[in-house]
């Protein structure tokens, strides 16, 4: 019996003449958290909505503790699963109310109303939101919804959880609280889960592994430390963060460079093209003899556009041969810039 919570052999799942998982294999071990990171369209709903049961693979399988559970040819019903979801949209029931809903995993488990229920209020009560355990979905906000559907979940006392794109919804102050919630309460329960998310600093945060995926396939799978510092090719790093993409002097090789791999006042030279002032750091974009390149550094723009300055580098990453950038444009990338340039934050 395999000792993975969850794993994947060769999954292939298509629309009609569209692919949107082709040979997908992963491993999910016990308390771990998997995030998969990647563009919209790459495949990562389609991923979880397969293990969960609501899409029947082409090919491969999915096992969970290491009972077969998707195949081309059999599929064992979503409730029988020992797995929970939350979802991107929420899913609340609208004629329930809070209590009801996270009660309903324990009732259909065979508990009463009234045990049920006192659970469902604990669960409620860690998650902070125990005093509205009477209010329905239309009378809580977006935050309040995706905590109620995280407890929903915790209620299933599943050993695998997904995510899909919890924080999709959620203002930024709101998000950070409920990721900590999120993953303490996981870790709390010692269940497996599998993250899906197009955040690359959100993912990086809070991942043992990362899978990273692009066209329905899986193209690097590592810590966030190794996906971010050791991408297999471009495309693979610009899905974890911003970066520059530079000739090496005296030679056609590239080199990746993450915005705090370089700083100002070095032995290069460079002109500054775009400042950015982004609250506790500053970003420049500067023209140099070996391409475009951003720069980090805390505090604010101390060099206006169109600035000589000068730069050095602490570290690089030599690139292997590049998948065309085409999963989708870095968010915020400069109008007209070549995708191996330089992708700048928002």
């Amino acid at each position: 019996m395999s000792a993975d919570i969850l794993e994947l052999r060769g999954l292939c799942v298509t629309y009609g003449d569209v692919a949107a998982l082709s040979e997908v294999d992963l491993t999910v071990a016990p308390g771990e958290v998997l995030a998969l990171l990647g563009p919209s369209g790459s495949g990562k709903s389609t991923l979880l909505h397969t293990v969960a049961g609501f899409h029947t693979p082409q090919a491969g399988e999915v096992l969970i503790n290491g009972r077969r559970v998707s195949s081309p040819t059999s599929s064992v019903p979503p409730e029988r699963r020992e797995l929970a979801m939350v979802f991107q949209n929420y899913a609340l029931w609208p004629h329930l109310s809070a209590l009801d809903t996270v009660a309903y995993p324990a009732r259909r488990r065979g508990q009463g109303r009234t045990q049920a229920r006192a659970e469902a209020l604990k669960i409620l009560e860690l998650l902070n939101v125990g005093h509205l355990a009477g209010r329905h979905p239309a009378e809580l906000s977006g935050g309040e919804q995706q905590r109620v559907g995280l407890a929903r979940a915790l209620a299933r006392q599943a050993s695998l959880y997904l995510f899909d794109e919890p924080t999709a919804h959620l203002d930024s102050h709101v998000r950070g609280v409920f990721l900590a919630e999120l993953v303490t309460r996981q870790r709390d329960t010692g269940a497996a889960a599998v993250y899906a998310a197009h955040d690359a600093e959100e993912t990086l945060g809070l991942a043992d592994r990362v899978a990273l995926l692009a066209h329905g396939r899986v193209i690097q799978v590592g810590t966030p430390q190794q996906v971010y510092r050791e991408p297999v090719d471009e495309l693979a790093a610009r899905l974890t963060g911003p970066v520059s993409v530079l000739r090496s002097p005296g030679g056609s090789a590239r080199v990746l460079v993450r915005p705090e791999w370089a700083a100002l006042d070095g032995e290069l030279a460079g002109r500054v093209i775009e400042v950015w002032f982004r609250g506790p750091h500053s970003d420049y974009v500067l023209d140099t003899d070996q391409g475009q390149l951003l720069v980090r550094e805390p505090g604010p723009p101390r060099h206006q556009r169109g600035t000589q300055v000068t730069w050095r580098l602490a570290h690089s990453w030599a690139l292997g041969e590049s998948q065309p950038a085409t999963a989708e444009p870095p968010t915020g990338q400069l109008p007209g810039q070549t995708p191996s340039r330089v992708a700048v934050p928002e």
